[in-house]
């Protein structure tokens, strides 16, 4: 969470990382990352990142970036 905003998160072996809608297209296009359907249904803005894609500190780090700078771009959240 970044100023109450998710950014990204664990899920099993995978992680999960918000980048909101305007990325999301070039996000999907990055090898081992695919759309979040955690509900069953495409959750636009969001994709899962399999660990074959985030083996490399480098590669971990980028995701993680990625996550808080939308986090970030978004107004802050009550408590």
């Amino acid at each position: 969470m970044s100023s109450g905003n998710m950014c990204f998160g664990v899920l099993g072996s995978e992680i999960m990382v918000r980048v909101g809608p305007d990325a999301y297209a070039v996000a999907l296009q990055h090898p081992h990352a695919r759309e979040m359907d955690f509900t069953g249904r495409s959750m636009r803005g969001m994709v899962y990142v399999d660990p074959d894609g985030i083996s490399e500190d480098d590669e971990l780090e980028a995701w993680l970036l990625r996550g808080l700078a939308y986090a970030e771009s978004l107004p802050p959240r009550g408590p």
